[in-house]
C-alpha cells in the first residue's frame, strides 16, 4: 500500500489535473463493500469543497482497507483545503456580513472605523456572529480522477518543451519533478525550444544534479545568449534579460564550463555585442583570459574585441540602416536571413514599402522557418490590422517578470485589408505545414467555447492559481450567480519595514485592501466599494470592513470581502466590475509570508458560511513584486469574467495612501487595455493542428481526443450478446482511454500545439 503522506508531487497532479495517484491493496468489492459508508461519508465532506469522485475513483476506493481509506482521506481533505483556500480562517469585521453591513447605520460604521484606526488595527468591533441559513447554491462539482506516473511526466515534458515562457509556478513543479523523480533523464527531450528554458534547466542541472562538464547540457546551447542566459539564472536575475542582474561569483568549474558553452555557440562577437553591458560586467567574474588553450581562441578573441574595439556595424544595424533609407526591398533580403526577426518587422516594412507585395512574397519564402508562436501572434496581428479602425488602443505586455500592460493609442498607418489577409493566410498555410511534423491526432473534437480562452504565448509572470487562465481569456459567470464574492486573506509580517508612519510603530503591520471600481460600458467610472466606501446601495455592493493589521504571522489572520450584485450593476448603466487588492502599507506583495485573493460565485449571498469552499472560483496567491493587483474585471452585461492578474507600483507619492482612488487612471487604462486584446484564441490553434494532424468531429462520442471543459467520459453503443436469451443488445460502453483537454491544460498546449 502506498504511504499516502502528502508529497509535492501529490500536489503537482491535484492541482494540474485534478488527480491522485495511489496503490490500493488487492481487495474485491465484496470483501470491502462494509466499508461503503465510510466511503460515502468521505465524499460528503469532499464534495463540501467542491469535488467529488470519478466512477473509476469511486471503484477504487471500495477496495480499500478501512486503515487504507483514512489514510487517503487524511492526505486528500488538507491538499484539496489547500487547493481552495479553505485551510485557513475567514475573519472579516462584520461576522454578518452582508446584510450586517447593509442595514447598519452611517454613524456605527464611522465610530467602528475610528476606534479601529486609532487602535493601529488592534481593536474590532465584537458582534455576535448570527446562524446562518444553510447554502442553497447548486454548484457542479470538480472531478477528481486516477492518476498515474505517467501523467506526472507527461507535465513534466510538456512544461520543459514549451514553446512559450512558463510560470513560476511551473518551474517549481519542473524542478520538484527533477528532485523526486530519479527517471526524469528518460522524459527529457532532445530539444528545448524556448531559450529561457533552456537556462532555467540548465541551472537546475548544474545546482541540483551536479555535472563536471558541459557535455550533457551543451547541445541546449546555440548562441552566446542563450549561455548568458545561464549565467543570468545562476545569479537568480530575470532570464529574459528585461531588467539588469547583479552577477554573482562562479565557481571555478562553472567558468569553465560557460567557457566551453561558448566555444560551441557561432558567431559569438555579434552576440557580445548585443547585450555587450552585461557581457562586460560577466567578464569580470569569468576571467576568460586565464584559459589559454587553443580551444579557447576564439572565445577570448570575441571577449578581446568587446573590450577593445567599437561596436561593429552588426546584422540589426544593417538592417535599420535600410530602413532609414527607405530601401524595404534592401531591408526584406536581409531579413530573410533571420525570419523570426522579418516576422517582427514585417508590419513596418509593409506600410513603408512602395510594393507591399514585393515584402510579402519574401515573406512568403521562410514563413516555414519561423518559429510556431511567432507565427500565430502575426497571423492574430494582420487579422486585427484588417480591422483597424474597430481597434481603439494596442496593447503591449512588456518583457519580465512583472505582470504590466502598455496601453497606446492605435495610430498605425492603415494596410491595405488584402494585403492583411495574404499575410494571415501565408502564416496559417505555414503553421499547419509545421504542425503536420508532429504526432497524428485522428479524429478531434473541439468545443466552440474555446474561443474565449487566449493562447498562452507568455506565463513567466502568471500567479499561482487554482487554475491556469491566460489574460485576457473570458470565461463564464455561473448561470444561477447573482452576485460576485470577492476576498482577501493575509497575516502581518515578521519583518520591520522603513515605515513612513510616525514613530514607525507599525513594525511588522500589514495593511492589505480590497476594493472593487464600478464602471459604465464605455469605461467611465460610475462607483466604487473600498474601505474609503463600504456600500453602494445602487449596485447592491458592499464591503465587510477595514481590517489594517494583519494579527500574527502564525495566527489565524484576517480577511475582506466584497459582494456586488451582477443584475443590479447591469440594470442601473454600469457593465465592469474591476477587483483590486492594495498594499496599504506599501510592502511588496513578494515579501509578504500570507496574502491571497479569490472570489465565490454565490447565488444567495445570505445562506451558508461567508466563506463557503465550493463556491470559490479562484483562488490565487499574490507574490509579484508590486504593491497593487488587478486580478480579475466582471462582465456584468455579457455575465462574463475576464482574468486580468495584473500588478502596477502605487501610483501616488508616500505621503498618501496607497488606495483605489490614487491609482484609479492606471487601473482604468490597464483594464481598458484588457478587454481590446487582439491575441490569438486556442480554438484557432486547435482547429490547425486537427486539420495538419487529423480531422474533425461535431460528436464527441467519435472522437480521438476532446477538447472540451465538460469532463464527461465519452461512450459508444455496442451490440452485446444475452447469455440469458441468446440475442444481442445495444449496450452503452464508456470510452475512458479517450483523452480530455481542458482549457485549463496551459501545459499541454504550449508544449504539444504550439
Amino acid at each position: 500500500m502506498k504511504n499516502f503522506k502528502l508529497t509535492e508531487l501529490d500536489k503537482i497532479l491535484l492541482r494540474r489535473k485534478h488527480s491522485v495517484m495511489f496503490e490500493p491493496a488487492d481487495m474485491t468489492y465484496e470483501q470491502s463493500k462494509t466499508e461503503k459508508a465510510l466511503v460515502v461519508s468521505g465524499l460528503k465532506n469532499v464534495q463540501a469543497l467542491g469535488f467529488t469522485f470519478s466512477k473509476e475513483l469511486i471503484e477504487k476506493a471500495f477496495h480499500f482497507t478501512r486503515d487504507e481509506f483514512t489514510a487517503f482521506y487524511g492526505f486528500l481533505i488538507p491538499a484539496l483545503k489547500e487547493l481552495v483556500g479553505a485551510d485557513v480562517t475567514y475573519n472579516p469585521m462584520y461576522p454578518n456580513f452582508p446584510q450586517q453591513v447593509a442595514e447598519a447605520s452611517d454613524i456605527e460604521l464611522f465610530i467602528n472605523a475610528i476606534v479601529h484606526y486609532w487602535s493601529f488595527g488592534t481593536l474590532i468591533p465584537e458582534y455576535e456572529k448570527n446562524e446562518r441559513l444553510p447554502l442553497i447554491d447548486d454548484n457542479k462539482m470538480a472531478v477528481l480522477s486516477v492518476g498515474s506516473h505517467d501523467d506526472l511526466m507527461t507535465i513534466f515534458t510538456n512544461l520543459v518543451e514549451s514553446k512559450a515562457s512558463i510560470s513560476e509556478q511551473d518551474k517549481e513543479d519542473i524542478e520538484t519533478i527533477i528532485l523526486a523523480c530519479p527517471d526524469y533523464t528518460t522524459y527529457f527531450p532532445d530539444t528545448i525550444p524556448l531559450k529561457e528554458n533552456v537556462a532555467f534547466v540548465g541551472k537546475l542541472i548544474i545546482e541540483k544534479a551536479p555535472i563536471k562538464s558541459a557535455d550533457s547540457i551543451g547541445k541546449y546551447f546555440k548562441t552566446a545568449t542563450d549561455v548568458l542566459r545561464l549565467v543570468t539564472a545562476l545569479s537568480d536575475g530575470d532570464i529574459s534579460l528585461a531588467s539588469k542582474t547583479k552577477y554573482r561569483n562562479l565557481r571555478r568549474v562553472e567558468r569553465r564550463m560557460i567557457m566551453d558553452l561558448l566555444t560551441g555557440c557561432g558567431n559569438i562577437t555579434e552576440d557580445l555585442f548585443r547585450y555587450q553591458y552585461e557581457w562586460i560586467r560577466v567578464a569580470e567574474i569569468l576571467h576568460p583570459f586565464e584559459y589559454k588553450k587553443a580551444k579557447y581562441s576564439n572565445v577570448n578573441a570575441a571577449f578581446n574585441t568587446l573590450r577593445n574595439e567599437k561596436k561593429p556595424l552588426m546584422f540589426a544595424g544593417k538592417v535599420q540602416a535600410a530602413i532609414t533609407a527607405k530601401d524595404m526591398r534592401e531591408a526584406a533580403t536581409l531579413l530573410k536571413a533571420r525570419p523570426g526577426e522579418f516576422a517582427r518587422q514585417l508590419d513596418k516594412l509593409i506600410r513603408d514599402a512602395d510594393n507591399p507585395n514585393y515584402i510579402v512574397n519574401c515573406f512568403k519564402e521562410v514563413a516555414t522557418e519561423i518559429s510556431t508562436p511567432v507565427l500565430l501572434q502575426v497571423r492574430q496581428h494582420f487579422i486585427g490590422r484588417m480591422e483597424n479602425d474597430n481597434q481603439p488602443v494596442r496593447v503591449f505586455f512588456p518583457k519580465g517578470n512583472l505582470a504590466k500592460a502598455m496601453v497606446i493609442r492605435n495610430e498605425l498607418p492603415k494596410i491595405n485589408s488584402n494585403v492583411c489577409k495574404n499575410v494571415a493566410r501565408i502564416c496559417r498555410e505555414a503553421l499547419i505545414e509545421q504542425y503536420k511534423e508532429k504526432d497524428f491526432l485522428g479524429k478531434v473534437y473541439i468545443d466552440e467555447d474555446f474561443k474565449n480562452y487566449l493562447v498562452p504565448f507568455s506565463q513567466r509572470s502568471a500567479s499561482k492559481a487554482v487554475k491556469t487562465i491566460v489574460r485576457g481569456s473570458k470565461l463564464p459567470i455561473k448561470e444561477d450567480a447573482a452576485a460576485v464574492r470577492g476576498f482577501i486573506w493575509w497575516t502581518n509580517t515578521d519583518k520591520t519595514r522603513n515605515s513612513w508612519d510616525a514613530g514607525n510603530y507599525c513594525k511588522g503591520r500589514v495593511d492589505i485592501d480590497l476594493s472593487a471600481t464600478i464602471y459604465d460600458e464605455n469605461w467611465q467610472y460610475v462607483d466604487r466599494v473600498s474601505y474609503t466606501q463600504l456600500r453602494s446601495a445602487k449596485y447592491r455592493a458592499y464591503h465587510s470592513g477595514d481590517i489594517t493589521n494583519g494579527g500574527n504571522v502564525n495566527g489565524d489572520g484576517v480577511a475582506e470581502f466584497i459582494d456586488v450584485e451582477i443584475d443590479a450593476v447591469a440594470k442601473n448603466a454600469g457593465r465592469y466590475i474591476a477587483f483590486q487588492v492594495y498594499s496599504f502599507t506599501r510592502q511588496h506583495f513578494s515579501t509578504l509570508p500570507n496574502c491571497r485573493f479569490g472570489w465565490m460565485e454565490r447565488e444567495d449571498v445570505n445562506s451558508g458560511e461567508i466563506f463557503e469552499p465550493q463556491t470559490v472560483e479562484m483562488k490565487i496567491d499574490l507574490t509579484a513584486d508590486s504593491t497593487v493587483a488587478i486580478p480579475v474585471i466582471f462582465d456584468c452585461v455579457e455575465r462574463k469574467f475576464i482574468w486580468c492578474d495584473m500588478n502596477l507600483q502605487n501610483a501616488s507619492s508616500r505621503f498618501y495612501g496607497n488606495n483605489l482612488e490614487s491609482n484609479l487612471h492606471g487601473v482604468t487604462a490597464t483594464c481598458y487595455g484588457l478587454t481590446h486584446l487582439n491575441k490569438a484564441n486556442i480554438y484557432d490553434l486547435i482547429m490547425m493542428n486537427a486539420i495538419a494532424r487529423g480531422s474533425i468531429v461535431t460528436d464527441r462520442n467519435e472522437a480521438d481526443i476532446i477538447f472540451s471543459n465538460d469532463t464527461t467520459v465519452p461512450y459508444e453503443i455496442v451490440n452485446e450478446l444475452d447469455e440469458v436469451t441468446g440475442t444481442t443488445k445495444p449496450v452503452v460502453k464508456e470510452k475512458p482511454e479517450v483523452p480530455i483537454i481542458t482549457a485549463f491544460d496551459t501545459d499541454y498546449f504550449m508544449g504539444q500545439l504550439l
